[in-house]
């Protein structure tokens, strides 16, 4: 099972996922980012890309899709917060996003 970040963990990885447009979410231990597309095929088509990565690293976004944009927030449910496969799959997703 993953480890929540710890302080250290925490300093280092969220201010450049910040700088990203990742926030904090209110009330939990997570993270969250509205992506938006030029049109619902392309946002579609980075959930499918998203997908594949998520299912490879067993590790599933929370996300909800309208029209171009896609809502997504991560947080680890086993953990009960932020770990590092969030960091990992947050990267994935902006690497994705392009």
């Amino acid at each position: 099972m993953a480890e929540r970040l710890n302080e250290a963990e925490r300093a280092a990885e969220l201010p450049a996922l910040e700088a990203q447009g990742w926030q904090p979410v209110t009330g939990r231990d997570a993270i969250a980012k509205t992506f938006t597309f030029g049109n619902f095929v392309e946002a579609f088509g980075f959930m499918t890309r998203a997908a594949l990565w998520a299912e490879k690293w067993n590790h599933h976004p929370e996300w909800f899709n309208v029209y171009r944009t896609v809502e997504v927030t991560l947080s680890t449910h086993d953990a009960g917060g932020l770990t590092g496969l969030d960091v990992k799959l947050a990267k994935k997703l902006d690497a994705l996003a392009g």
